[in-house]
């Protein structure tokens, strides 16, 4: 039996997969690398390592075997102990035991095991598709960038003597050209002036005009000895539906509910009858409102305050 094969495939979910009776085999995240001398790129992976103390059955790597090959738990573990038996046997003839895609495990001179990880596969899934490469050197051109060097290209890129020359020669037309523009400024502002003193004034001769037409109007219409008598109009405002009543009881007599109707109405509570219910029973509520809201919060103060037996009611 190859037990690296099945092995291989649990590093890939679990960071610790032991073989019983032998030891097993660690995993941990290791960050990407630079290697700075030979300027290769190694993208993150799984490092592999193997502890001889940690050989204790936790079923793993058996029942995983068993899956797979689809035979009993108790049969799969004789065969991974015989294939154990077999290792240990090659290690103790002091050969060298190469796991495919896993690494190398032999005996020191000591007499105990070391472990040379394989670095063929990365068992870090998140990393699928990523290989090491190595990049090419970057070459830096750094310019001569002294006090003198700048000096002579500042030199170069501002031409100071033809400024100094253009500045003395000056000719008398540069001075007309500057006195035309500066009159015809003057012209324009005071054309704007002008026109806008003529605007403001109209705006003033507007308002006094709507005055007086305003006070003939209001003298017109409301100091005029016989005034318009206009028809009265009566106007009926639709009650806002209330379908949700906080009840004060139920009565068989009618009398009887409508002397509670009165008592509550006396007690400040805007009460009514709402009628009979399907029992024949003459119903009357302390209060209806347009809202649920509003029901349960008068509800819970009635409740507290006055009444504990009262209840709510919801009609359509």
């Amino acid at each position: 039996m190859r037990l690296e094969l099945y092995i291989s495939d649990l590093l890939y979910r679990y960071e610790c997969v032991t073989i019983p009776d032998f030891g097993a085999f660690l995993t941990q995240r290791k960050g990407a690398q630079v290697h700075h001398t030979t300027n290769a790129f190694y993208p993150p992976t799984k490092e592999v390592s193997f502890n001889a103390q940690l050989a204790s059955n936790d079923g793993l790597l058996v029942k995983y075997i068993a899956d797979v090959t689809k035979e009993e738990y108790e049969t799969t573990l004789q065969k991974v102990k015989a294939a154990v038996d077999t290792w240990k046997k090659r290690l103790n003839n002091s050969e060298i035991i190469s796991l495919e895609n896993i690494g190398d495990l032999y005996l020191n001179a000591e007499g105990k095991m070391q472990f040379e990880p394989s670095y063929q596969l990365n068992y870090l899934t998140s990393s699928f598709g990523l290989s090491s490469f190595v990049s090419s050197e970057i070459e830096r051109i750094i310019e001569d960038m002294t006090p003198a060097v700048l000096e002579e290209e500042v030199a170069e890129a501002i031409p100071l003597p033809i400024v100094e020359e253009r500045r003395r020669k000056r000719f008398p037309w540069t001075y007309a050209a500057a006195a035309a523009i500066i009159l015809s400024a003057g012209v324009f502002g005071f054309n704007e002036y002008s026109k806008n003193q003529q605007e403001q004034q109209q705006v003033v001769e507007h308002e006094k005009a709507k005055k007086s037409i305003d006070k003939y109007i209001q003298q017109a219409t409301f100091f005029n000895t016989n005034p318009v008598e206009l028809p009265s109009i009566t106007m009926k405002v639709a009650k806002e539906v209330q379908n949700y009543h906080v009840v004060a009881g139920a009565f068989r007599i009618e009398e009887n509910a409508h002397e509670k109707v009165a008592q509550l109405q006396a007690a400040g509570f805007d009460a009514e009858l709402l009628g009979k219910n399907r029992y024949g029973l003459h119903q009357v509520s302390y209060a209806s409102f347009s809202t649920r809201a509003e029901a349960i919060t008068a509800l819970a103060k009635i409740k507290r305050e006055t009444a504990p037996e009262a209840w709510l009611l919801v009609t359509k």
